[in-house]
């Protein structure tokens, strides 16, 4: 599957999910001081900017030595992504982790709400289908992470005004918009992997 920099901008904004995590973080950041949340919250995004930007000057080298590749990474991203997508989807009834004491730092904000499994396999997905476009890849990410920054922020003002209702729906429709792309991945995994058997043959 060939990504643009826009398609790769939308891809991982639908992974890293800011709309989705503006309950995770106001969870986690209750008993912060409110003059201090915007810091943690750029200071967490930046903590997950720079993993993921690592992973994706760092990706091939990770594929070779695990002997991973491009086909099986690409069907292994098209599962992640639709897990998450049904979650996005169906929402399990997991009670809320218990509101952490003083500020978090890396774990659970950082660390998996936005770089987690999904959005790393994703950086090494478009690295790996396209080594030479690597800056913009870079560029993508840098947009990604900027949007989530500013939904997190203005994550109190943003739940006033949508409410918890439209924002449900709006998570519905971007883990439906991501069930397709997870979809679409799979079949060209297929498509790829038959092919390769064919030349094989």
């Amino acid at each position: 599957m060939t990504y643009t920099f826009a398609s790769a901008t939308i891809l991982l904004l639908l992974i890293t999910d800011p709309l989705g995590n503006i309950p995770i973080f106001a969870n986690a950041l209750r008993h912060v001081a409110p003059e201090r949340r915007a810091f943690v919250i750029l200071r967490e995004v930046l903590i997950a900017f720079l993993l993921l930007l690592a992973f994706m000057f760092v990706g091939d080298r990770f594929l070779r030595l695990m002997n991973l590749s491009e086909l099986s990474l690409q069907i292994a991203g098209a599962v992640i992504l639709f897990l998450i997508a049904l979650r996005m989807i169906f929402p399990g009834g997991h009670p809320a982790a218990e509101p952490l004491q003083g500020e978090p730092l890396i774990v659970p904000l950082a660390i998996p709400a936005l770089a987690g499994p999904s959005a790393l396999a994703t950086v090494l997905l478009l690295v790996s289908q396209a080594p030479a476009r690597r800056m913009e890849w870079v560029a993508a990410l840098c947009v990604t992470m900027a949007v989530c920054a500013v939904v997190l922020v203005l994550a109190e003002r943003i739940q006033r005004v949508l409410g918890d209702r439209l924002l449900t729906a709006f998570e519905r429709l971007m883990g439906l918009i991501l069930v397709a792309i997870s979809v679409e991945m799979l079949l060209r995994g297929i498509q790829l992997f038959i092919a390769q058997t064919r030349a094989a043959g």
